[in-house]
C-alpha cells in the first residue's frame, strides 16, 4: 500500500484548521494537557542547574527528550535545542529557527533525529554538536518520529500516513493505511520488524524493514494510544486515557489491561536498565513490577505534566522534562 500523496489533500488541510480553532478530536488529548499544564503556577526551577547564559528558560515546553552515553538532548515547544554532556547538569542551548520539536529518536550511529511540527526532521550528531534540517511533505501533520537499524528516517501522523527517507531526508516515499486515524507511535524492534499504533486502535506492522505494512485487529474500545513501547515483536505496551495501560504478548494481537497504581496517564514509555518506565502527568514516573505498573518515589516531586522523558545510558537515573522549563534528574537505585 505504498503511494506517493499530491499536494494539497484537503483532508489534511481539515486536520490542522481543527487544530487552530480548537475544536480537538480525541487525537489531540496530549497537546491539550500540555496547553493546561503551561498555564498551571510555574514550578520550582532550582532543580535545573543552567550555566551562567541560563539556557533553559520558563517559557520553555520541554516535549522530547532523547539520550546517548555522550549527551542528552531535549526538544522544546519554542524551537530550542538543549544539549547536556553532563547527564542534565548543565545545558547548552541551539535555535532551530521557526521551529517545534516535538518527537525524537535515537540512529543506531549513535546521532538523533528530531521531529518539527512544521514537517520538517532535523538531524543531531552524536555528540550534540551538529545540527542540520530536511522537509518532507506528507504526513500533513506528523506526530511521531523513528530511525531503523539501517539509519533511515521514518515519519507518521494523520491519515494513517507512514514517510520514509533512506537518504538522510533528500528523498521520501510515502505509504498510505487508507484510514482517517492518526498514527501516534511507530518503533523499529529490529532490522525487519516495525509495529504502527495509533488512533481508534490502529495497529500495523511490517516484518520487510517498512517496505510493506499489514493492518492488524485494532487496540479494542477505539483506544487512543498517547505512546508506546515495544521490548520484541512479541511484547508491548500502549498507555492511553484516564492511565489505561494495556499489555500485548503475542505482537499487538491481542491486549490486556495491566494494574496502573500510579494512576496517572504516561506520555512516554522507555526501557530503564532494561524494565518498562514511564513518566507523565501529576510529575509521576513509573514502572512495571510483577505485571503492575507502580510508582517510583523520588524527592521533591512537583505536580507537573512530565510529556518528556528517557533513561540515562550508563547511570541509576533518567532524566524528564514539563513546561515551565523543568527538567528533572532522577535517581532510581533502591534504597
Amino acid at each position: 500500500m505504498s503511494a506517493t500523496g499530491s499536494q494539497g489533500d484537503p483532508g489534511e488541510e481539515e486536520t490542522m484548521i481543527q487544530f487552530a480553532n480548537g475544536r480537538l478530536r480525541p487525537g489531540t488529548a496530549v497537546a491539550c494537557a500540555l496547553l493546561l499544564a503551561g498555564c498551571q503556577a510555574e514550578p520550582d526551577l532550582s532543580s535545573v542547574r543552567a550555566n551562567a547564559e541560563r539556557p533553559i528558560q520558563r517559557f520553555h515546553v520541554v516535549q522530547t527528550l532523547s539520550a546517548n552515553p555522550q549527551v542528552v538532548v531535549a526538544g522544546t515547544q519554542a524551537g530550542d535545542l538543549l544539549v547536556s554532556r553532563n547527564a542534565g547538569q548543565t545545558w547548552q542551548r541551539t535555535a532551530v529557527s521557526g521551529a517545534s520539536l516535538i518527537d525524537s529518536a535515537q540512529c543506531p550511529d549513535g546521532s538523533f533525529i528530531a521531529l518539527d511540527f512544521y514537517r520538517r526532521v532535523w538531524s543531531i550528531s552524536a555528540d550534540g554538536s551538529q545540527v542540520a534540517a530536511a522537509s518532507f511533505e506528507k504526513p500533513r501533520v506528523a506526530l511521531t518520529v523513528a530511525c531503523d537499524r539501517k539509519g533511515g528516517w521514518w515519519v507518521a501522523g494523520t491519515h494513517a500516513r507512514i514517510a520514509h527517507s533512506a537518504d538522510r531526508g533528500q528523498s521520501w516515499t510515502l505509504t498510505d493505511l487508507e484510514e482517517d486515524a492518526q498514527i501516534t507511535a511507530l518503533q523499529f524492534v529490529d532490522e525487519d520488524y516495525a509495529i504502527a499504533v495509533g488512533e481508534f486502535g490502529l495497529v500495523a506492522v511490517s516484518i520487510d524493514g517498512g517496505a510493506t505494512w499489514t493492518r492488524r485487529e485494532p487496540i479494542p474500545n477505539d483506544f487512543y494510544p498517547y505512546t508506546a513501547l515495544f521490548a520484541s515483536r512479541d511484547e508491548g505496551w500502549v498507555s492511553g486515557i484516564a492511565g489505561q495501560i494495556l499489555h500485548t504478548a503475542d505482537g499487538g494481537q491481542t491486549w490486556a489491561r495491566q494494574p496502573n497504581n500510579a494512576q496517572a496517564a504516561f506520555h512516554r514509555l522507555f526501557l530503564h536498565e532494561g524494565v518498562p518506565h514511564g513518566v507523565g502527568t501529576g510529575g509521576v514516573v513509573a514502572r512495571l513490577e510483577r505485571d503492575a505498573w507502580q510508582p517510583v518515589p523520588y524527592p521533591d516531586p512537583l505536580p507537573v505534566f512530565f510529556g518528556a522523558g528517557t533513561s540515562l545510558p550508563g547511570q541509576s537515573a533518567l532524566i524528564a522534562g514539563s513546561p515551565g522549563g523543568l527538567v528533572r534528574v532522577i535517581g532510581t537505585q533502591a534504597n
